[in-house]
């Protein structure tokens, strides 16, 4: 089943973002691999696909999972967590309809 794992960065998250970006894209990376990841990208903070130094407020990630707790634990061991870039993470299932 698909599943959605929408995170709000923390203030200031950018320098953390920076650091934990190679193992965060690696982990998505290996997802895209096994067919499994749908789509993922951040939020830029500012109206802008190149927000510079005004950096990210959140990610959006969908992605297939065997369980609700599968997708839990994968985004509980994401890079981003570790580093303290996410305040607040949320995975719920996800009903893909378009396109």
């Amino acid at each position: 089943m698909l599943y959605s794992i929408v995170a709000t960065d923390v203030e200031n998250s950018l320098a953390r973002r920076v650091g934990a970006r190679p193992d965060h894209i690696a982990r998505l990376n290996d997802l895209r691999d096994q067919g499994r990841l749908i789509l993922a990208g951040p939020s830029p903070a500012i109206d802008s696909e190149d927000p510079g130094d005004a950096g990210f407020s959140g990610s959006i990630i969908i992605a297939e999972f065997d369980s609700l707790a599968a997708a839990e634990a994968w985004a509980d061991a994401d890079p981003y967590v570790a580093a303290g870039v996410y305040a607040e993470v949320t995975v719920k299932p996800f009903k893909k309809v378009l396109p």
